[in-house]
């Protein structure tokens, strides 16, 4: 049995502790994947195989497993697949946006086979998402999936929007997260079982996710990252670590992010952290992730399966410890 590449530890930790039905579905789940972007021409078809190989934790698929319970059928293997593509197509098309060098310490699509090319490879993912739910008349999951992209794109066009303004508030910053992150954990969690409980498991693990992956751009390392420290800085980005530090420094909310260059957001970087901004982001990170667990106790789940999705949970919050 095949598990994906670079599993990271949190997603080794919930394999091991399950039943074999757990990896057995996963594996489904990666070989789906590669039929799906296979025999797509040597063009775009080639770099969509190569996203596919850089692995990934391949969270929002086990979530779709996880809800799915068991008794998931081959409606809920497609479903993960499904959000994985998506998933990856907004990574590559991010990285078109952000002319980004690095994804997971590998040379993006954008920088190795030029904009037009990354911009048509995370097309052809997001067309064959969709594919693989239509082909097997799955209407319920093409229309969560569907909301979910539209959130999607709504939140990076807000994000775009945001861009370099240092006003950016703390609420503006949450909607945007909300829109670009927590709502396809959610939808991950509602394609494995129409439950509302378990749609606020997964939104309030994904905007933990992104509050702690904010965190991590501003401590780094780029070894552990795949990618250079104040990247969102950079880009001109403003999360809540900036938001909080600029609390308490307001010189911080006054820097001219345009101005910035590599070695002035690592500076910028120390000055965020020694406010403690960062500490306190992660204890928001971590009163999220209490809070969705703790809305499992109105989902009907065996124990095996609440066991393993609060293991999920903590392992949002691990990798970034």
């Amino acid at each position: 049995m095949t598990r994906p590449s670079a599993v990271p530890p949190p997603v080794t930790a919930v394999l091991d502790a399950s039943s074999r039905w757990l990896p057995i579905r996963l594996a489904a789940v990666e070989d789906r994947l590669r039929e799906a972007v296979a025999g797509q021409g040597e063009t775009v078809g080639r770099e969509a195989e190569k996203t596919l190989a850089a692995g990934g934790k391949r969270l929002r698929p086990m979530l779709v497993l996880l809800c799915a319970g068991p008794a998931g059928d081959e409606g809920a293997v497609r479903s993960a697949a499904a959000i994985e593509l998506v998933h990856m197509a907004t990574l590559v098309h991010d990285d078109v946006l952000d002319a980004a060098p690095l994804r997971r310490g590998r040379p993006t699509v954008a920088a190795t086979a030029g904009r037009a090319r990354a911009t048509a490879t995370g097309d052809l993912l997001l067309a064959r998402a969709f594919a693989l739910l239509a082909e097997a008349g799955q209407e319920r999951a093409v229309a969560l999936l569907s909301d979910a992209s539209v959130a999607l794109a709504r939140g990076e066009l807000a994000q775009r929007h945001d861009a370099f303004d240092s006003a950016v508030d703390e609420q503006r910053y949450l909607d945007r997260c909300q829109l670009k992150t927590a709502r396809l954990f959610e939808c991950a969690c509602l394609l494995g079982h129409d439950d509302e409980h378990l749609g606020r498991f997964g939104a309030g693990i994904g905007l933990a996710f992104q509050l702690l992956d904010d965190v991590l751009d501003v401590c780094g390392p780029p070894e552990r990252t795949g990618k250079a420290r104040g990247t969102d800085l950079l880009d001109g980005t403003v999360t809540l670590p900036l938001i909080e530090a600029a609390a308490v420094d307001p010189s911080i909310g006054e820097t001219d992010l345009r101005a910035l260059d590599p070695t002035a957001a690592e500076r910028l970087c120390d000055r965020i952290a020694a406010t403690g901004a960062l500490e306190r982001v992660r204890a928001r990170a971590l009163g999220l992730v209490e809070e969705a667990k703790a809305a499992l106790g109105g989902a009907s789940l065996e124990d095996e399966r609440r066991r393993l999705l609060e293991l999920v949970a903590d392992g949002v919050v691990q990798r970034y410890s």
